[in-house]
């Protein structure tokens, strides 16, 4: 079996059961997530399965120090990893590449921020379903305004996909009816003054009203 044979086969495997958002953060706000474990155990037994072996490695690596609400000291990492698909049958490969970011307080942000990459290189590569559902009548989703493509302010890269992030959040939260959780969870990030600036300029009008009141 190629290596994108494998991949479909992976793919349909599942399209099937998905990896939902099992579990909690329940600082500031709170948000569900999908862990690296849980992308581990329900892809390792396919790709053993269909003679798959995913082959890290990093291209790029970052780390600065930031400080936190509270002043304590933060370790910022930022990843660039390709990923390399690799048929056990045939030796015929795929590369692919994406990044992770993370944030700890002691020495693990390098390996959580590693592992962010692996999990949406998994997501992207795989197309795994975020819940077991698919069937398109079954929610009803409110779509939040698109956020624009051009910030007010130009910042690193990786400065950028955090701010963006947060706002997705901000977004989330204020049409979840939950204006005072994205009052608290933007005070608790201690942005500077031009990373507030790209962040307004990132964010709807409703939702900027909101925040403001």
């Amino acid at each position: 079996m190629n290596v994108y044979k494998a991949i479909n086969a992976i793919q349909g495997a599942l399209s099937k059961i998905g990896i939902t958002k099992d579990g909690r953060n329940n600082q500031g706000a709170g948000y569900n997530f999908r862990g690296i474990d849980q992308v581990y155990n329900t892809l390792s037994p396919l790709l053993a399965e269909h003679g798959l072996c995913i082959l890290p490695r990093v291209v790029k690596s970052e780390q600065t120090e930031r400080q936190s609400a509270k002043g304590s000291v933060l370790i910022y990492s930022y990843v660039t990893m390709e990923f390399d698909l690799v048929s056990s049958e045939d030796g015929s490969k795929h590369t692919i590449c994406t990044v992770g970011e993370a944030f700890d307080s002691g020495d693990k942000s390098m390996n959580k921020a590693m592992s962010a990459a692996y999990k949406y290189a998994a997501f992207q590569a795989f197309a795994i379903p975020t819940e077991g559902d698919n069937d398109a009548d079954a929610h009803t989703h409110q779509v939040a305004p698109r956020i624009p493509a051009l910030p007010a302010v130009e910042l690193p890269a990786q400065e950028m996909e955090f701010i963006k992030e947060l706002a997705t959040t901000l977004i989330d939260l204020v049409n979840d009816k939950r204006p005072e959780d994205a009052k608290t969870h933007l005070h608790n990030q201690n942005l500077e003054n031009d990373q507030k600036i790209a962040l307004w300029g990132l964010l709807p009008s409703n939702v900027r009203s909101a925040i403001k009141k």
